[in-house]
């Protein structure tokens, strides 16, 4: 649509400071199978800022009642688009009414702002922090609208609680086993390990295998959605174990793409991992225990200066 009937519309570009040492994020793109796009990269209360510039099409003027800059941060459904849940909400006048005949930019500044969620695309849901400018015309039922993504990454403390997961599960009668996991809350790049012990084998397992699932919850009542996708599945025994025997359980999770443990987010939606401890009989019959961890992300090591050798 042209604002200005035939022709170009006026163009709106956003231009944030310090971009020179900011790290950038390849995000998938929405509804865009495939295709992503760079997005750069904030932390925690990191202050959000830079320029606005306008530039009219040429020959024209920009006669508006006010433009404005509005930093938010949103979670949207994918089954409800009309309704968006905004947790961050600042607003800046960038001028008041008044007439943009050339080019003009507009400084901005939010100042440590809090970004208490992490960014996040999901099946039927993502978390989104956008700038977003409205140009407010005047003889005009449309404003120029003009939105402007970037993501978001929090780090987190060393969890001062971080028992191991311990549990005895079975059929009675006929299979004990004992799972062993070091601990219940892992950084993006930790590695699991564990151990399985069998106390009782009566029936003849084929194999065992674990996987990493990751589920996604959104809504609630008949909009309950639940959506689970396995990371990784690798066999960690083949052939028929016994009474006293031990498999150990190592997994690397630097290798997948996750993301922190999300909990009812707003009461919109959670992002859980689980463990899937998996047994094969014989008769290809099915044993399964799942067990949540708790995700989290860790801050880069700070990198040291070399060592400088002295000489004699």
């Amino acid at each position: 649509m042209s604002f200005f009937g035939f022709g170009s519309n006026p163009t709106v570009e956003f231009v944030l400071n310090d971009i020179a040492d900011r790290r950038t994020v390849d995000v998938p793109k929405l509804l865009s199978e495939g295709e992503t796009e760079k997005l750069y990269l904030f932390h925690g209360n990191e202050t959000v800022s830079g320029q606005v510039i306008i530039k009219p099409p040429g020959g024209k003027k920009i006669e508006h009642n006010g433009i404005k800059i509005e930093l938010l941060g949103q979670v949207e459904l994918f089954y409800d688009r009309t309704n968006h849940y905004e947790f961050t909400s600042l607003v800046s006048e960038l001028e008041s009414a008044g007439d943009i005949v050339s080019e003009k930019s507009f400084p901005f500044e939010f100042v440590n702002v809090e970004k208490s969620h992490e960014s996040y695309n999901g099946t039927n849901v993502r978390l989104r922090y956008f700038l977003k400018v409205t140009v407010n015309l005047k003889k005009s039922l449309t404003n120029i609208v003009k939105e402007y993504d970037f993501w978001v990454h929090n780090y987190a403390q060393h969890p001062e609680v971080n028992n191991t997961i311990k549990m005895e599960v079975g059929i009675e009668e006929c299979l004990h086993i004992e799972f062993e996991y070091n601990k219940s809350k892992y950084h993006l790049k930790d590695v699991v390990i564990g151990k399985i012990y069998f106390l009782l084998v009566r029936i003849k397992i084929k194999h065992m295998e674990i996987a990493l699932i990751k589920r996604e919850t959104t809504g609630s009542g008949p909009n309950l959605y639940n959506e689970s996708q396995t990371l990784t599945k690798f066999e960690i025994m083949d052939g028929a174990p016994v009474r006293g025997e031990s498999i150990p359980v190592r997994l690397f999770l630097g290798g997948f793409d996750l993301t922190p443990t999300y909990r009812n987010v707003h009461g919109k939606f959670s992002l859980k991992y689980y463990l899937n401890l998996v047994l094969v009989d014989e008769e290809d019959r099915r044993y399964f225990k799942q067990q949540e961890i708790t995700l989290w992300r860790k801050a880069p090591s700070k990198k040291t200066k070399p060592a400088t050798e002295l000489s004699e």
